[in-house]
């Protein structure tokens, strides 16, 4: 093993020996911050269930695994997606990225949240009955940097900068994934291994103009004047993440892909995913996917499940082209819709 190697595996084992740290235990829902963080986008990775840490590829492994942004046989990616999320949420999505002879892959990305105009509600006037309203910005920009250290062992890091705003009151924040894939494990061809640790970063808090309270000190003889709420700060959503895939050729111009994943959240119970893909002629392909977490009494707490996807892969002279779709059911709410297109140079 090269010297460039063992640094690069040695300094994900340390980034990744953090994120398990972090990772609590049990179920703390809604005692942390930055969800938007944990929004899926990839739609061909969402068809799979999310169980593609070891099997992700090109600009859809920006989410699940960035290690594997250098598996692409083409040189410059373009992708953009739009999902339909719970509640009327729309959630848009571009990513590009361009891989230098000697250096490695880099990718740019950019994430943001649609939710819409809230009605402006006050203590005196709890209802909104005054017309105001306001709509909160989630937007999230991420740098990821790639490289295949070996023809087996691929690793990547993305640095994401987030920023919230709702009302007056506004956050912004940092937070870094890194992953390694290990390919053809164990001398058998086809079976990979994966591991990220995702949402590593400091704590966020909120301030502005909204966090002022007119008040008056009571043993003071001045007029009320604006005093600032000191906001609590909150953890990021770590996870970490390992899984394993297998490909198969049972037949020629034929590719079945098996995929696993377990995650540890360090706000929620463990979650499992499975995932499967039918691909033929590297033209057409067919997803399948779930994903549970057996820990939740009854998976009342756990609103996803069934995934499944469809995928389409044509030449356009030295273009290439794909348009995927995916869809993911949700209880209490309707489900995800994501469609998406490539574009490879």
């Amino acid at each position: 093993m090269n010297t460039i190697m063992k640094l690069g595996l040695a300094a994900l084992l340390v980034v990744m020996t953090t994120g398990v740290l972090l990772a609590g235990s049990g179920n703390r829902t809604g005692t942390g911050g930055a969800s938007e963080l944990l929004i899926p986008v990839g739609t061909r990775d969402m068809g799979l269930g999310g169980a593609t840490v070891a099997t992700t590829t090109g600009l859809n492994s920006l989410f699940f695994n960035p290690a594997g942004l250098t598996m692409s046989d083409r040189s410059v990616n373009l992708m953009f997606s739009h999902m339909s999320y719970i509640a009327d949420i729309g959630i848009e999505y571009g990513a590009a990225s361009a891989t230098f002879a000697g250096i490695g892959t880099i990718a740019l990305s950019v994430k943001s949240l649609s939710v819409g105009d809230i009605p402006v509600t006050t203590t005196t006037d709890p209802d909104g009955e005054s017309g105001a309203t306001y709509s909160p910005q989630f937007f999230i920009a991420g740098l990821t940097y790639a490289r295949q250290l070996s023809d087996r062992v691929s690793v990547g890091l993305t640095s994401n900068l987030l920023t919230e705003r709702i009302g007056e009151v506004s956050a912004t924040g940092v937070a870094f994934n890194a992953g390694v894939i290990y390919t053809n494990l164990g001398d058998v061809n086809g079976l990979s291994l994966g591991v990220v640790a995702k949402n590593i970063g400091p704590q966020m808090r909120f301030g502005g103009p909204g966090l002022y309270q007119l008040a008056s000190v009571a043993t003071q003889s001045r007029p009320p004047q604006y005093y600032q709420i000191e906001a609590a700060t909150f953890e990021l959503p770590s996870t970490i993440e390992i899984g394993v895939g297998y490909k198969y050729i049972p037949a020629e111009r034929n590719v079945l892909l098996l995929t696993t994943a377990f995650q540890n959240n360090n706000f929620s119970d463990d979650e499992y995913r499975i995932g499967a893909e039918y691909a033929y002629d590297n033209t057409l392909f067919l997803r399948v996917g779930d994903s549970f977490a057996p820990q939740t009494p009854s998976n009342s707490d756990y609103i996803y499940g069934v995934t499944f996807g469809v995928g389409i892969q044509y030449p356009l002279g030295d273009t290439q082209l794909s348009v995927d779709y995916a869809y993911r059911d949700a209880q209490f709410f309707s489900g995800n819709n994501t469609i998406s297109v490539m574009l490879g140079f």
